[in-house]
């Protein structure tokens, strides 16, 4: 008996339907999670990434996980007209004016209240294109229509030299943008391939952090810039570094607006790192975060108090500074009762860290010692340590004399 073609087609159709078949899995994807933070603050994210990478199919992954419908449009392959509107001419003009008809993608997604919208292959989308696209991506105006609140924009885009007919992202669209760099991460691939993909979920944002949040970013972010007045606004001068993520208000706004809501999600400082420096640039975002390290740093006088409790931080970096924190209060109020206590703490941070991090506080904390102090049993379990940490020092200062030599 012969098959029929359309049989042989239905057949095929089935075979398709089971490859097309996965599943998700709770899985850590910090930039999955940093992306689905962005879209959690209503702030207009970019992906950035090679052909290939994923980036489409992360976004039809996150708009399912989501439970939003999903409007896909390719900006290379439409019209300023497209995003700013058509007139249309009414029986008087004068009187009634010409409207801007909105394209049908927009309607529908101002009938359904809700969506995402996937602007894809921004970088090929020519000048005039992205221009039209300021007013889209900035006040969600599409013709005479306002986007409604429970829309959230998403764009990906290629770099100019793997993409086709590429330009350079405009300085006013790029800063209007939270710029992520996609890239595929291998155990990922093949979990998915094997039918298992990352589960995209809205971050747990915690209803009680919430003021604390707000007040939270707004000091690390207005008290960088009120002792950096020149990150508050700095155009990249190469055209390249211009179309990505750099510094003005706008994008500051932006930034405190991730900060809040990253602190409310109890969000990775990975996360946060991300972020930050996808909305002001790699050195702003640096800065900043290392001043949020600052701020969450524990006070000096709280670990003084009582030693024996306190949650030193793990960074080396951290640890060292939270030391020296604690040697800088002492020297400040100088009695017998805190110089004690800052020899425990240190005793702490040896039992429960890097050996070498309590040198430098070790001898900066003997040499405040007054005559009639007698000198603490902790100094004995503390003297091992700096003796190791200062034949390590001649020893490399030996083999680098060799080196020179």
């Amino acid at each position: 008996m012969t098959t029929h073609a359309p049989d042989q087609l239905a057949v095929a159709d089935t075979l398709s339907a089971l490859l097309g078949d996965s599943t998700t899995e709770p899985r850590p994807d910090t930039q999955l999670e940093a992306l689905t933070l962005a879209v959690a603050a209503d702030l207009p994210v970019l992906l950035w990434g090679e052909p290939g990478i994923g980036k489409s199919a992360a976004l039809n992954r996150l708009a399912e996980a989501l439970d939003l419908p999903l409007t896909t449009v390719i900006a290379s392959v439409h019209e300023p007209s497209d995003f700013s509107g058509l007139p249309v001419v009414g029986d008087d003009p004068a009187v009634q004016g010409v409207p801007m008809a909105p394209p049908d993608w927009a309607v529908r997604l101002v009938q359904a209240g809700r969506g995402l919208l996937f602007l894809d292959e921004l970088s090929t989308a020519p000048p005039a294109v992205q221009a039209a696209l300021l007013r889209l991506v900035l006040e969600r105006r599409v013709g005479a229509l306002r986007l409604p609140p429970g829309v959230r924009i998403v764009a990906a885009a290629n770099p100019r030299s793997s993409a086709a007919d590429g330009w350079e992202l405009s300085p006013p669209l790029a800063n209007r943008f939270v710029h992520l760099q996609w890239a595929h991460d291998h155990e990922v691939v093949v979990r998915g391939l094997g039918g298992t993909w990352p589960r995209a979920a809205l971050p747990r944002l915690d209803p009680d952090r919430l003021p604390a949040a707000v007040d939270f970013a707004r000091r690390a972010v207005c008290g960088l810039l009120a002792t950096r007045p020149t990150l508050v606004h700095r155009l990249p001068s190469g055209e390249t570094r211009r179309g990505g993520a750099w510094p003005s208000p706008r994008s500051w706004d932006m930034t405190l607006r991730l900060v809040a809501f990253a602190h409310a999600a109890g969000s990775s400082r990975d996360v946060l790192s991300l972020l930050v420096r996808g909305t002001v640039g790699d050195g702003p975002g640096l800065e900043l975060l290392a001043s949020v390290d600052r701020m969450e740093l524990p006070d000096p006088e709280t670990l003084l108090a009582d030693p024996a409790a306190a949650d030193l931080p793990e960074r080396g970096d951290l640890r060292q500074a939270v030391l020296d924190g604690v040697v800088a209060a002492v020297r400040e109020r100088l009695d017998r009762a805190r110089w004690d206590a800052a020899w425990a703490l240190l005793v702490r941070a040896l039992d429960t860290g890097a050996p070498d991090l309590v040198v430098v506080p070790a001898t900066t904390l003997a040499s405040l010692r007054r005559d009639d102090w007698d000198v603490p049993a902790a100094i004995e379990r503390l003297a091992g340590a700096v003796s190791v940490s200062r034949r390590a020092d001649r020893a490399a200062e030996r083999v680098a004399a060799k080196v020179r030599r």
